[in-house]
């Protein structure tokens, strides 16, 4: 096939390409510049050039074209935005699942030549053809899976997108990189949010939203604890960096209209826990019709990460109301929730 292979400088996308290469598939490797250079600048260094260093190498070495791509006003637009709203509005973003819909398999798709049959990328995740319907399904590696980020496509990307790693743990890939020799073989794995690399995410929302006096208090007795430097800072379920003795402290609430950010004290299921919320503005990667929902073994995840938690839903026409089997901790509006049955991600939404 002629595809297009979306390559970051890491490990597992450059352990694709060459899976691809040694298939005999026509390849083109794009690398997506998405750092916003210029407005970070003053931050710290953004990894871009390294990153572009790496692509070059194994890129050459594998014999495989290379085309760098701006994309850092598309970033901006639906990605950077939607981030910074959020965090003014009070909520937890995941920028991590919008630039999978909206740039990697949104705009690229738009930007690049109908002749690629496919776009590959390094993530963990699987797609299935039944009968013409695409369902994405789960790596095999627990921890490394990435279904979670990817539950906002729809079946026209789906269709498209290929995973040549999806089925491998990430000893395995690190395995192939010593067999091929790549020179980012050892390389550490990124963390942090998609498009700020090694820059601290909370000194970019200081930068865009700054910094405001609020007040800490106690969510059983009102008693004020302490002052924060803005409500955007913290998110529900948070008890690292809030700077009081005492505890342990979690964010159980936060007022964003008052600046006011409620904690409760130690580990009091009432406060911290919850077993009941509500997700709002749901993609059904495949519809209800053709895959209908079985309460007996739906799953539930609230974050990216191995856990999930046993649920049921009852499905309202303009939102999913979820009640867990067992109450869970730091459920965080504006993050998003997001469904399996067994090994299929069916979709998710973001949590009210």
């Amino acid at each position: 096939m002629k595809i297009a292979m979306l390559i970051s400088g890491g490990v597992d996308s450059s352990v694709a390409l060459r899976l691809l290469k040694e298939q005999g598939h026509d390849l083109t490797a794009f690398y997506l510049k998405i750092w916003l250079e210029d407005e970070l600048a003053y931050l710290g260094q953004c990894p871009w050039k390294e990153d572009l260093t790496y692509v070059r190498q194994i890129c050459r070495e594998a014999g495989v074209p290379l085309e760098v791509m701006d994309m850092q006003k598309d970033y901006w637009d639906t990605v950077v935005r939607y981030t910074i709203d959020e965090c003014q509005a009070g909520r937890t973003p995941n920028p991590d699942i919008f630039c999978n819909q909206r740039v990697k398999f949104g705009t690229f798709y738009k930007k690049i030549d109908n002749s690629f049959e496919k776009v590959a990328t390094g993530h963990y995740a699987q797609v299935e053809e039944k009968d013409g319907v695409f369902f994405l399904k789960k790596a095999p590696d627990p921890v490394k899976d990435q279904t979670y980020f990817l539950s906002h496509l729809n079946q026209a990307q789906l269709s498209r997108a290929l995973f040549p790693i999806g089925h491998l743990k990430k000893s395995e890939v690190r395995e192939l990189a010593k067999k091929y020799q790549l020179p980012n073989q050892d390389r550490k794995d990124s963390q942090g949010i998609c498009f700020l690399g090694k820059i601290p995410y909370r000194e970019f929302i200081k930068e865009h939203l700054g910094e405001q006096p609020g007040d800490f208090i106690e969510k059983e007795t009102g008693k004020k604890l302490g002052e924060h430097k803005g409500h955007w800072f913290y998110t529900i379920g948070q008890r690292f960096g809030l700077g009081l003795s005492g505890g342990p402290w979690f964010v159980v609430k936060k007022d964003s209209e008052k600046n006011l950010i409620y904690l409760a004290q130690g580990y009091d299921p009432e406060s911290v826990y919850g077993d009941e919320f509500e997700v709002v503005n749901m993609n059904w990667i495949v519809p209800n019709d053709q895959f209908p929902m079985t309460n007996d073994q739906l799953q539930v995840k609230i974050r990216h990460g191995a856990s999930s938690h046993p649920c049921t839903v009852r499905v309202n026409k303009n939102c999913v109301q979820v009640t867990l089997k067992k109450p869970v901790h730091g459920i965080a509006p504006g993050q998003f929730a997001v469904f399996y049955e067994g090994d299929y991600c069916l979709g998710g939404g973001m949590i009210t």
